[in-house]
């Protein structure tokens, strides 16, 4: 219910904002034709992520509410440089030396756009390192359903920790009811080992098969993945829990008699049912909410999501402004009974733990959670929400880069030899070279002029790249070896012309 309606009113609402602007925007996780509304939708409620993690309500992370490499060293050694985390030799060397294969996929194949710096992080699954802070988000998220479980095993919730990112297309999309020319099926914006299989982009992916298999209540945390913009608060690659829980007359029994009504819930209609189910939702929410912020002033709005009906967003005024944390809803009734499970009402929500754990831990740049640095993972040692201290700023190095994005009206006037089939360029494919050329040396991608030529029609944009190590200064020298590296591979798989 994820990546709704005033600019300056929340991360999901700039989302949807941004991607009308657009034609359609950038953000499904969650969102319809107004991408952002797709990508709340598509990437889920929550991550609000890739991404939904935007402590400043960024578009494209916001909407996905609902929108690797080895394990962090058992050792981390004191010494600056040994625990330093990005080299860029290394990246250099393992741009240009890249595996092929991944788990029998053929990762040189045409219809695949999963790069080596995406490859390399599946499995490294922040969400269950020990006192983490999306560990630690986690960790309060599923004690709190499970103590207001109370006594009765009957609404346990079961949690999914560890289910594989890699899924096919149709749980990742179809299932859900998103629509087969939805924008966040593009590859701009998912990631595809081939047509049939994605990475996940929300863990809703896994929402009917657990359904089918008779769960009833269960909490899914994991990774998932989106192409989107870098800056502070997005990454390619985020963490959401969803939740989801399935009535039965024993529910409603129980509900009914915690409210001292007297009525028999064989009596009761599909809408009153319906209505129950949405107050069990809200009220749980709100008390998770608590759960994490304290005593917070919170508000309801409406929302879309193609996989539930109705659909809400819950905001909550902190620190001086509203934020939207999470997306929710009624689960869809087509869903349900295409599970099998005729028109049993149920709730679903999703939220983004990255965005949490930036707005609770203070942590300014979402790259910190994949940092080595013990000075970071050291703060967090007692498994509690703290403030974060910043333990060192090293200066940025820019760098432009403007390059022709068509061919305009193709009257001779270029002189490009690049391959004028080539589809119409988005910024997402640009961002996704830079990051896998740069890795997390890059802090921002920004575009910062865009030129249509009066007789050309030729469009150029230039974009400004900020490199930033988080724990040492860079050279020029490098960094002019990583733009140079952008460069060209800009032009042969971009078919841009550098101007």
């Amino acid at each position: 219910m994820n990546q709704v309606v005033t600019l300056q009113r929340g991360p999901i609402r700039s989302a949807l904002s941004a991607a009308s602007s657009r034609c359609i925007s950038q953000d499904l996780s969650l969102s319809f034709c107004r991408r952002a509304m797709s990508v709340a939708s598509t990437h889920q409620y929550a991550n609000n992520s890739q991404h939904d993690t935007s402590i400043n309500r960024h578009p494209a992370i916001n909407k996905n509410i609902w929108l690797s490499r080895s394990l962090i060293s058992k050792s981390l050694n004191s010494n600056t440089n040994n625990s330093r985390f990005f080299s860029t030799s290394k990246i250099l060397n393992d741009e240009q030396n890249p595996s092929t294969s991944f788990r029998g996929y053929d990762l040189s194949d045409s219809e695949c756009n999963v790069p080596p710096n995406i490859v390399s992080r599946l499995g490294r699954n922040l969400h269950l390192q020990p006192k983490h802070p999306l560990n630690t988000i986690k960790t309060i998220i599923e004690e709190y359903w499970q103590k207001r479980s109370g006594e009765s095993k009957s609404i346990t919730f079961a949690t999914r920790d560890d289910l594989d990112p890699i899924v096919a297309t149709h749980d990742n999309f179809d299932s859900l009811l998103i629509e087969p020319d939805h924008v966040s099926r593009s590859k701009s914006d998912t990631y595809y080992l081939n047509p049939q299989t994605v990475l996940r982009t929300h863990t809703s992916a896994h929402q009917t098969t657990l359904l089918k298999e008779g769960e009833d209540r269960f909490l899914v945390t994991g990774d998932v993945y989106r192409r989107d913009e870098i800056d502070a608060s997005h990454y390619p690659i985020f963490h959401q829990m969803e939740g989801v829980r399935m009535f039965n007359d024993d529910d409603f029994a129980s509900l009914m008699f915690t409210s001292n009504s007297d009525g028999d819930v064989k009596n009761l209609t599909e809408e009153e049912k319906f209505k129950i189910v949405e107050n069990d939702l809200k009220n749980g929410l709100e008390g998770m909410v608590r759960e994490l912020f304290g005593d917070v002033e919170m508000r309801w709005g409406e929302d879309y999501f193609p996989f539930t009906d109705p659909s809400f967003e819950l905001e909550i005024y902190f620190n001086d402004e509203w934020l939207e944390v999470l997306g929710c809803g009624v689960v869809h009734q087509d869903i349900v009974k295409a599970v099998g499970r005729g028109n049993q009402p149920g709730w679903a929500f999703g939220l983004g733990l990255e965005r949490l754990a930036m707005i609770l831990f203070s942590i300014p740049d979402i790259r910190l959670f994949w940092s080595d640095d013990q000075r970071f993972h050291t703060q967090f040692e007692s498994g509690e929400i703290v403030t974060f201290q910043p333990y060192s700023k090293y200066p940025p190095c820019f760098k432009d880069i403007s390059f022709w994005t068509d061919n305009g009206d193709d009257n001779g006037e270029s002189d490009s030899d690049v391959d004028k089939s080539m589809s119409a360029f988005h910024p997402n494919d640009f961002n996704e070279i830079v990051r896998d050329i740069a890795g997390d040396l890059v802090e921002r991608v920004e575009l910062i002029d865009e030129f249509v030529h009066p007789k050309t029609n030729r469009v150029s944009n230039c974009f400004r790249i900020s490199y930033r190590s988080m724990d040492r200064s860079l050279t020029n020298e490098e960094i002019d070896a990583l733009q140079e590296r952008v460069r060209d591979v800009s032009v042969s798989k971009l078919g841009v012309e550098l101007r």
